[in-house]
C-alpha cells in the first residue's frame, strides 16, 4: 500500500512567490525520484500544501534524506513563519472504492 503525506507550507507576508517559486522548480527533480507516485502543490489563501504518494516507506526515508529536498527546505526555512508540517496518513476507504480512497 502506498504511503499518502500532506505537508503544509506557510509563507511569511510578502514571501509567497519566493516560496512557490522554489517549490515548483524542485518539483520536476522530485518527480523523478524512486517511488514518487505524486507529488502535487497546492494554495490556498494561507499558503501551500502539498499532496503527496510513495511507494514504500523507504521511498519515503529516501525523499527526506535527498538532496533536492534537503535544498529546498534550507532554501525557504527564513520566507516561513513555521517549520513545514508533514502528516503521514493511512486510509481509511469507505463507500465506493474508486471514490473512497487516494
Amino acid at each position: 500500500m502506498s504511503i499518502l503525506i500532506v505537508a503544509t507550507i506557510s509563507p511569511k507576508p510578502g514571501r509567497a512567490d519566493a516560496v512557490r517559486e522554489a517549490i515548483t522548480a524542485a518539483i520536476p527533480k522530485v518527480h523523478e525520484e524512486a517511488g514518487c507516485e505524486l507529488y502535487a502543490l497546492h494554495e490556498d489563501g494561507y499558503g501551500f500544501v502539498m499532496i503527496e504518494r510513495w511507494a514504500s516507506q523507504d521511498d519515503v526515508k529516501a525523499h527526506g534524506a535527498g538532496e533536492t529536498f534537503n535544498q529546498l527546505a534550507e532554501g525557504i526555512k527564513e520566507d516561513l513563519t513555521e517549520p513545514i508540517g508533514v502528516r503521514m496518513l493511512t486510509a481509511l476507504p469507505a463507500g465506493d472504492s474508486t471514490k473512497g480512497a487516494l
